[in-house]
């Protein structure tokens, strides 16, 4: 399946589901799974990057125990607590 998958869309996907924490492999593996294809230039660059923060980090934002920072708080990331709360896992 992935294999057909451009380069970079191989790499997030990669990245999203080997993160160091279990919690953060299943959050973030399962909304790339989900999203990905639907994802355009935009949502791509702020998924990356959203990428490159810790797993703590993204799990506090998404679960509300910390205040997203401005430079995070984006389409993805609404999508992403959205996605959360859809598996209930806040």
């Amino acid at each position: 399946m992935a294999s057909g998958l451009p380069v970079r869309h191989r790499r997030i996907r990669f990245r999203s589901w080997h993160r160091g924490s279990r919690e953060a492999d299943i959050l973030l593996g399962r909304f790339c799974d989900q999203h990905l294809s639907e994802m355009k230039e935009e949502d791509l660059e702020q998924f990356e990057a959203l990428l490159e923060q810790p797993d703590p980090d993204i799990w506090n934002w998404v679960i509300g125990r910390q205040k997203i920072p401005a430079n995070f708080d984006h389409t993805v990331m609404r999508r992403l607590k959205k996605y959360a709360t859809n598996l209930k896992i806040q």
